[in-house]
């Protein structure tokens, strides 16, 4: 992923000095674990180790995979330069450069995982406390875009926290998907390589043995880590949605920050563009980008072929290191997100009580009109405040046929917004727990 939307803990889980270390340490703690077995001499295995505070040379071993054509081998070759033919000639003992590349892989994921599962932690703090602080802020709710009925900005931001929260534990159990090794040599049978030495390495490098691999890990698991990937990629499109449309000049009750000195258009001085909303919708198409190969590369032939490998080269880093930014950069966008209560009223009253029918509607049908007569009484004062800008409750005061069924103070009572929240609480009580 470009620098642009990249943070340097993550970026620096997929640079090549650090996938060359964790190679190293899985052939170590193999040779540690096949000394153990008595498979190698052990004063080999220790000697391996004298590379543990080696800086690898990337461009030596991308020198030497230049001519072996083999990135695995270009690797080995450089190790026993390091730490010479003999201590080294035990290393990769029984292995397939799968046993290597896709440990590896899902170490990597794993560690992204870690820093995934912060990135969401962090934004769960802001989403509650944006919550908590707008509960009993009133705005209209909307559906097709349209005016609906009233609800709070408290609760938009509780849904949002109920969705990332769930997304938290997704991520969670994509991280256990995705945290096996496979240590089993060619074909999976662990011919040449003791089951011991699988579980001696997963178990110094944070990982589970897989259960049964081929010569490769099964690709269901990471299918399953990137559409979890996708799904909160999804979720963050979701957030930005609703700031991006409640950033319409038309509407405005919601803000990004706009700083002092920044610019809103090289054009007109005038502008103020929801720039980091528009931008994380295109950082979560970005990841979910990911989904449909990850799928796809779950079908292989046989024990292995590698049309996975060019696939997952790319997909690792750039999901995971384009996810972690566009967390980062929603929890800053809400921690610091406009709210504007004032003009959110303001256009909860635009079309003068419409947005009430349902409670005029509901009160007919329970005064015994029937629920078509009741629909076209409330439906035809409705038309004349689309149609001809009248107020909704005047209308339905001077019809005759809404007043025999209803009285004017039961009319009144219908358009207490109170009405509307009197559950707020409750709810919150759900996504939040009691207070």
């Amino acid at each position: 992923m470009i620098p642009r939307y990249s943070r340097p803990d993550m970026a620096a889980i997929w640079e090549p000095a650090t996938k060359f270390r964790i190679w190293y340490e899985i052939e170590a703690h193999a040779c540690d674990a096949m000394a153990d077995l008595g498979v190698i001499p052990r004063e080999n295995a220790d000697a391996v180790w004298k590379a543990k505070d080696v800086e690898f040379d990337v461009d030596r071993i991308d020198a030497i995979e230049a001519e072996t054509r083999h990135d695995v081998i270009a690797f080995l070759t450089h190790l026993s330069e390091i730490v010479g033919a003999d201590a080294a000639r035990f290393v990769h003992q029984g292995m397939t450069s799968s046993d290597v590349l896709d440990t590896t892989f899902n170490v990597q994921l794993v560690r992204a995982s870690d820093i995934l599962i912060a990135d969401l932690e962090a934004l769960l703090v802001v989403l509650k406390r944006r919550a908590l602080e707008h509960k009993d802020t009133v705005r209209i709710g909307r559906s097709h875009g349209i005016h609906a009925e009233p609800t709070t900005m408290g609760l938009v931001f509780a849904r949002f926290y109920a969705e990332m929260d769930r997304n938290l534990s997704r991520m969670r159990d994509a991280r256990a998907e995705i945290a096996t090794g496979a240590l089993s040599g060619a074909v999976g049978t662990f011919a040449n390589i003791d089951p011991a030495v699988e579980e001696h390495v997963c178990d110094r490098m944070g990982l589970v043995p897989e259960p049964i691999s081929t010569q490769v890990i099964p690709r269901d698991r990471h299918a399953a880590f990137f559409a979890t990937l996708g799904v909160i990629a999804s979720s963050i499109e979701s957030i930005a949605t609703e700031i991006r449309h409640g950033q319409r000049t038309e509407v405005l009750e919601l803000e990004e920050f706009f700083s002092k000195g920044q610019k809103g258009s090289s054009a007109m001085p005038h502008k103020r563009n929801p720039v980091l909303s528009e931008n994380l919708t295109g950082l979560a198409r970005l990841v979910r980008m990911a989904v449909v190969p990850a799928m796809e590369n779950v079908a292989l032939w046989h024990e292995r072929d590698i049309s996975h490998s060019s696939v997952e080269r790319n997909i690792g880093p750039d999901a995971t290191v384009t996810l972690d930014f566009a967390l980062a950069r929603l929890t800053g966008l809400v921690d610091k997100l406009v709210v504007y209560p004032a003009r959110m009223e303001e256009n909860l009253h635009k079309f003068r009580g419409l947005v009430m029918s349902q409670r005029v509607l509901l009160a007919l049908t329970q005064a015994g009109v029937s629920r078509e007569d009741a629909y076209r009484l409330v439906q035809r004062n409705a038309m004349k405040v689309w149609e001809e800008g009248r107020d909704f409750k005047t209308e339905l005061l001077a019809d005759p046929e809404v007043t025999a069924a209803l009285s004017e103070a039961e009319i009144e009572e219908k358009f207490d917004l109170a009405y509307h929240t009197k559950h707020v609480d409750t709810i919150f009580a759900r996504v939040f727990g009691e207070p």
